[in-house]
Parts: structure tokens; sequence; C-alpha cells
């Protein structure tokens, strides 16, 4: 069994041109979604620093050393091939096996999120199966649980405004016991962007 029983799962994607925030993209060019992400990536990392968990980062395409996340104190994996929920499910499934006892997954797109936040979610699956940060578009920013449960992550449209909905519903079905984090909103095109944000880039 593992010491430490809080696990957080970070999915993170290198920071190329072409290849993250492309609905940004789409509206301020590629150069700048990069340079957006950039910020969303280091607003995350700064936030594990005195986290009560172990973190593991899950890199969507190559593990590259000497990035910001340091190599030191963080696991680095590779995803999983197939879908959002496969990737997720087999993450989940990992940590779970390895001896993880509270596993946590968040992206890299919230500048909403706090330190306080994450913690807040172990804490709170304490007394509930699972425990789930909202997104206002729909989707979740953070997903925790106790133990696995692949329905979840089965038969959803991933990145569309139903996949909360459609989480939640499996889980009363379920009948399993949820908590609910504060609504944030995922950085995904322009118009999510703090005002001036992108001036002061």
């Amino acid at each position: 069994m593992h010491e430490q029983k809080n696990l957080l799962l970070v999915f993170y994607k290198n920071p190329e041109p072409g290849k993250v925030k492309t609905r940004l993209a789409a509206t301020v060019g590629n150069k700048i979604a990069v340079q957006v992400y950039q910020k969303l990536v280091t607003h995350t990392a700064s936030l594990l620093k005195n986290l009560d968990a172990t973190v593991h980062v899950y890199y969507a395409d190559e593990i590259r050393t000497h990035d910001i996340w340091p190599d030191s104190s963080i696991t680095k994996k590779i995803q999983f091939e197939g879908n959002l929920g496969l990737k997720m499910s087999h993450a989940f499934e990992e940590s779970f096996v390895n001896g993880f006892e509270k596993v946590c997954i968040i992206g890299t797109d919230c500048l909403e999120l706090t330190a306080p936040i994450i913690q807040n979610a172990f804490e709170l699956l304490n007394k509930n199966d699972f425990v789930i940060g909202p997104a206002k578009d729909g989707g979740y920013y953070l997903l925790g649980m106790k133990k696995l449960e692949f329905s979840l992550f089965e038969n959803k449209n991933w990145s569309t405004h139903t996949v909360l909905h459609d989480t939640l519903f499996d889980i009363l079905r379920l009948e399993k016991t949820y908590a609910l984090l504060p609504l944030l909103s995922d950085v995904d095109v322009e118009g999510d962007l703090p005002k001036d944000f992108l001036q002061n880039l």
C-alpha cells in the first residue's frame, strides 16, 4: 500500500502550436493560444506545491524532463490510448491498483481553480463516494472517487455541455453519494478569458 493515500492526476499536453487550445486558436491564432495555455499550466502547477497529495502528471504525447513539472517530486506517465473516457478510466484504475485510496483528476484549463478547492475535494471524499467540480460549460474541472466506477467514463459526449449532467445521472443511478465543488469556468474559447488577459501576456 502507498503511504500517501491521496493522489491527484493532472492531464497535460505539451505546449505545441496546433495541439493545444485549438478552439481558442481559431480566433487568436496558434501563437497566442500557446501563450495562454502556458499561463494556464503555470497557474495549475503553482497549486500543487503544498498539496497534501501525491501528484502524477499524465502526458498526452511524450514525457519530458526538466519542464514545468519537477522531476524530483512528480511522477510522469503517458495517457492511455483512446478517447478521454478511456484515458481517464485507465489512469484511475492504475492509481487504485497502486494502493491510493482517494484519487482526483484535473486538467490545466481552469484559471479559477485554487489549492484549497483541490484540498477540499479530498476531504469531501471522506463522506462521499464521488466529488465533482462543475464547469460553466457543462463539463467538470475535477472528478474524484474512492473506487473506480467505469460507467462514469462510458457513453459520454466528451467536451460537450452534457458531460456533467450525464455523469451525475450515472452516480444517482448507482445510488452513490456525491459532493459538488464551486462552479468555475474552464478556458476553451476567447470569451472564457478574464478581461484584459490577452493584453497582459
